[in-house]
């Protein structure tokens, strides 16, 4: 039956064009399905992505030293 709806909605929205305030309906309804984290959840899987962009900066970083120092010792200065 959903699909039947959504289909129904899609011909109208083609042939009268495009409706703002279905729009920001439709997206306030979606927002609402949303299941937000709770704020010791967020502050601790941000921590952990801001760790593991450290972490995989500094490895970049000290593997990028390296193999400059290598060329230098092969190719000479």
């Amino acid at each position: 039956m959903a699909k039947k709806d959504e289909a129904q909605e899609s011909q109208e929205i083609t042939a009268s064009g495009f409706n703002p305030t279905g729009f920001f309906k439709e997206t306030k309804e979606e927002l609402d399905k949303v299941v937000w984290p709770s704020r010791q959840q967020l502050i601790s899987e941000s921590l952990a992505v801001l760790l593991m962009v450290i972490l995989s900066a500094s490895l970049i970083y000290f593997v990028d030293n390296f193999f400059n120092w290598g060329a230098g010792k092969v190719f000479g200065p």
